[in-house]
């Protein structure tokens, strides 16, 4: 139990820096006002997103040109992002509607406790249990997340020193950068059990992760396939971006959020240092926009003329809000700076869908697999997760 106690009063620690360094940061009152209308926006696009949905199923996407809204089951790796937006925007706006859409969704999605074919557990049980936990916490939520985390620590393999993300051929142990962003789950679990195996495996992870994964500049290969033998590097790619040696844009959005929340919840410089040279990579590179949302792709071909990604950029501010509370005075300026820029430009017109329309989703022009030719500049509930995360953690620091 000693570790648990240790990881509770790290995570105090850290919740503390945030509050001493944020003070220092000023949210612009207009902004401000801004993020009260998108969250009552949302809210009602929310609403409208809700007719369309059968009582199985979850928001995938909406295609504008045809008007087709697609869904998915409860084993899709976006499920819970659904509940989780719906319980971002009730605790902003109280409205009654959101939370028992929520908690009816939850039902529906309680059963992937269980699921160890995925690694995504954390974007699905994590963002929405989690969050649910946080807010009313329940023995029930409590026990899924636990078993959550259990089925996500079973895919784990020592020898590799990584969590399995794709299963695929036997000589093949695929790990991709988004695993980052389920270790969260691992060190929730870890404070609440006082087991500190969950705990091991976020470190291992990230630990082979950093060595792995990522280039002298700091961008981050998509996919590394491992030896399942003998944990070596078998091939180093990129599925979802523009090529293997290119920085696809969500790709080094998942590293910076991760690597910040392992800083947050272990207090090791070296994470630190991590988020810090992978925000570097992203705001001091050519082809960021000066709007500061990404396109797809770093180095996409048709810069400038290549789609943008909203996810990533909802992401990145997200991310970035939190990263800033950790550092010295000038970069928590410049973090801070380049996130209010992120969400005044997912804020206007050209992101932020007109109500009523984009099938209920808040945010257009996210970029799934262009590459496959699957979700390209469409709505995605990730990106929507990530924008409401965003505002709030923005809102939270006028406080």
């Amino acid at each position: 139990m000693k570790r648990a106690h240790l990881l509770i009063t790290l995570c105090l620690l850290s919740v503390l820096t945030a509050c001493s360094v944020n003070k220092q940061l000023k949210p612009k009152s207009d902004l401000v006002q801004t993020i009260d209308k998108n969250f009552q926006d949302a809210s009602a696009q929310y609403k409208v997103m809700m007719k369309s949905l059968p009582p199985e199923r979850f928001p995938k996407t909406y295609f504008p040109a045809t008007g087709k809204f697609e869904t998915s089951g409860s084993g899709w790796w976006c499920s819970g992002f659904y509940p989780g937006t719906l319980l971002y925007l009730y605790e902003q706006t109280k409205d009654q509607t959101l939370l028992t859409e929520a908690e009816r969704i939850l039902k529906v999605l309680e059963k992937e406790q269980y699921n160890k074919t995925t690694h995504d557990l954390g974007f699905m049980m994590f963002c929405s249990f989690g969050n649910a936990n946080r807010i009313n916490p329940k023995p029930e939520y409590k026990e899924i997340l636990i078993n959550s985390a259990k089925s996500l620590a079973s895919r784990f393999d020592p020898k590799v020193g990584c969590i399995r993300s794709w299963d695929s051929e036997k000589s093949d142990y695929l790990v991709i950068i988004d695993n980052m962003m389920n270790l969260e789950l691992l060190f929730w679990a870890a404070k609440v059990t006082g087991d500190s195996s969950f705990y091991n495996i976020a470190i291992t992870h990230a630990e082979t992760t950093i060595k792995n994964h990522f280039r002298p500049d700091y961008s981050s290969y998509h996919v590394i396939n491992y030896n399942p033998e003998t944990g070596a590097v078998q091939k180093k790619r990129t599925a979802q971006g523009y090529a293997d040696g290119s920085a696809w844009a969500r790709g080094q959005a998942w590293g910076l959020y991760g690597y910040t929340v392992m800083y947050r919840e272990t207090k090791n410089k070296r994470y630190l240092e991590q988020a810090r040279h992978i925000a570097e990579f992203i705001l001091n590179h050519p082809n960021l926009p000066a709007d500061k949302i990404p396109y797809w792709d770093f180095n996409a071909p048709d810069v400038p003329d290549a789609l943008r990604d909203a996810s990533a950029g909802s992401v990145m501010a997200s991310a970035l809000l939190e990263l800033c509370s950790y550092v010295d005075k000038k970069e928590s300026a410049k973090y801070f700076n380049a996130a209010e820029t992120m969400i005044t430009t997912l804020s206007s017109s050209q992101y932020k869908a007109a109500p009523g329309t984009n099938g209920g989703f808040i945010l257009m022009h996210s970029v799934g697999h262009l590459p496959q030719k699957s979700e390209v500049d469409v709505p995605l509930t990730y990106a929507d997760y990530y924008f409401v995360e965003a505002m709030e953690r923005y809102k939270s620091m006028s406080k």
